[in-house]
């Protein structure tokens, strides 16, 4: 089955900017044109490639042709860099699931060093480790940091190491809600610090504490360095990847509340077996760079 070109790159642009009428502006075109092309495609597959949601969903065949699209524009992307020269050539785009704290700590530094000697914007997508292997299955990245161990369909997966995190608190935090006494016995219903309302970290770790699933009020911060801070002053404890807290623990800023008992991540890096010199470039940095940041036990 071949899709023409432009017929591909609007189903790309209707995923990524979310409606018809977003992608139309971002191509430049009628909404009228994007809808008539996504058809198109859509009798040329003889099924439904998008659903027409707020924002726009591929199907499951959507996601098959979606993975392809971008397939092809980043071959094309390099094709006409090799052929034309780095000067005259657009820059391809690599999109990138990641989760928060690796983000945060570890993996722009690799990026960085891809920068140095390639030319390539990146498109990153912050979610939390356990789903961004969904992000590959839908097409939406090419390659991502997962909690994932097997590969995606269509794609490679190597171990990158684990990230340690340390269940701590501040001391006005200990005080106040543990009399003074850092331990995890008096943990059950004193606050803690979520990411959001999908991280399971504290209360796997309070379940294992004290027995039962947890009944602490929950303050809710959505980024990696805010979540840190708010731990540093007091909002309640958290679970922090080494990372962010050793410095902390060594001067005091942060009490340790169970330092033989750090919890785990093992982190692996998904990417999609296609033949790119930019995904390969990518690749390499992440591997090099994990193996240096991470735990490699």
């Amino acid at each position: 089955m071949r899709f023409q070109r432009d017929h591909l790159q609007t189903l790309l642009a209707a995923v990524d900017e979310g409606t018809f009428d977003a992608a139309a502006a971002h191509l430049n075109i009628t909404a009228s044109a994007v809808s008539q092309r996504v058809k198109a495609m859509e009798q040329a597959a003889g099924r439904i490639l998008l659903r027409r949601t707020t924002p726009i969903r591929p199907t499951a065949d959507g996601e098959v042709v979606v993975r392809h699209a971008r397939q092809a524009a980043l071959l094309e992307e390099e094709t006409a860099r090799a052929l034309a020269g780095t000067g005259h050539a657009g820059v391809p785009t690599i999109a990138l699931a990641v989760n928060a704290d690796s983000l945060a700590t570890w993996f722009l530094g690799a990026l960085a060093g891809v920068l140095d000697d390639t030319a390539v914007v990146f498109d990153l997508h912050r979610e939390d480790q356990d789903r961004t292997s969904d992000l590959l299955r839908s097409g939406t990245v090419m390659a991502a940091v997962t909690a994932e161990s097997a590969p995606v369909q269509g794609c490679s997966s190597v171990r990158l190491g684990t990230m340690r995190y340390h269940a701590v608190a501040s001391p006005a935090f200990v005080d106040r809600h543990l009399n003074g006494e850092a331990g995890t016995a008096g943990l059950d219903g004193v606050p803690l610090v979520d990411f959001d309302r999908q991280d399971g970290l504290q209360q796997a770790f309070l379940r294992t504490a004290v027995g039962h699933d947890p009944i602490s009020p929950r303050h809710y911060v959505p980024t990696s360095q805010d979540f840190a801070r708010a731990v540093r002053t007091g909002f309640g404890w958290g679970m922090l990847p080494e990372q962010q807290c050793l410095d902390d623990l060594a001067a005091g800023r942060l009490v340790a509340l169970a330092p033989d008992r750090p919890a785990s991540v093992e982190l692996h890096w998904q990417r999609w077996k296609l033949q790119s010199v930019v995904l390969d470039r990518v690749t390499a940095a992440v591997t090099a760079t994990a193996a240096r940041e991470l735990l490699q036990d």
